[in-house]
């Protein structure tokens, strides 16, 4: 195996094994079955709950929703878990993100014993925003070490227009009177290559986009999830199906150089 993929792998791993549910997840929660639904439901209502866990001889054994309580006890209305609805919280954020693809909440095992919860809202904290953007970040070095391969004389240029050029040239120049050691690509804004990609054919079947107008969609998510991540925005209510492209493509993410593909 070469050094560059003994090192993508070890970066793979970084980021599919090092970030987990456990990352993300809250307590869930829980009552006896017997409690009464008035004293279940005010706590709900309190602290904004829509699920509780329902305890059976010491043990969650299930959950309630909120809508679904009426009168008695609890444990009246408790649902047991599901296969689907459960994972171990040593699970990577892939799969989660998976899961709550379809799903509106999972519930997370410690030790074999369901004690936590994770929802869409989770995966705004910081454990994912910074998983998101470091495979972003990944995305564009793999997409400049693509044009570079392919223009290694500068050739790109003329895929772009002289305001993008001009924006980039000048960035150059500041870095260089900070004595920072870059070259022009490195100037580039993560669209500019996403486009240079795109208009040249070559580039283009080598990232694996069949049409310039697919490739130029998933560019702007994955450039919008970026903004949004950068500014601290609301990644879900924006970005969620982007989110869900890029974990269900992290082979490709992993593998992107010259001859390889980026998620659509």
């Amino acid at each position: 195996m070469s050094e560059n993929a003994t090192a993508r792998d070890h970066l793979k791993r970084i980021f599919t094994e090092n970030f987990s549910v456990a990352d993300v997840a809250e307590p869930l929660v829980s009552f006896d079955a017997a409690t009464g639904v008035a004293d279940v439901r005010q706590l709900m209502d309190e602290r904004g709950y829509e699920v509780v866990g329902v305890r059976e001889q010491g043990l969650v054994t299930g959950y309630v929703n909120k809508e679904e309580l009426d009168d008695g006890a609890c444990g009246d209305a408790m649902r047991r878990f599901e296969e689907g609805e459960v994972l171990a919280e040593s699970v990577c954020l892939p799969t989660l993100v998976g899961l709550l693809n379809t799903a509106p909440r999972v519930f997370v095992t410690s030790l074999g014993r369901v004690g936590g919860i994770a929802t869409r809202s989770d995966l705004l904290k910081p454990p994912v925003r910074m998983w998101l953007f470091g495979m972003i970040t990944i995305i564009e070095m793999g997409l400049a070490r693509a044009i570079e391969g392919r223009f290694p004389d500068e050739g790109w240029k003329a895929l772009l227009s002289a305001g993008r050029l001009e924006k980039a040239e000048t960035l150059l120049a500041e870095r260089k009177r900070r004595n920072q050691e870059l070259d022009l690509l490195d100037c580039l804004q993560f669209s500019d290559k996403g486009l240079i990609t795109l208009k040249d054919e070559t580039l283009r079947g080598q990232i694996g986009y069949a049409s310039r107008n697919r490739g130029e969609q998933a560019i702007k998510g994955l450039e919008a999830l970026r903004n949004n991540l950068a500014h601290a925005q609301d990644i879900i209510a924006c970005d969620f199906d982007t989110i869900v492209r890029l974990t269900e493509n992290l082979d490709k993410v992993f593998a992107i150089r010259p001859g390889t593909n980026v998620p659509d």
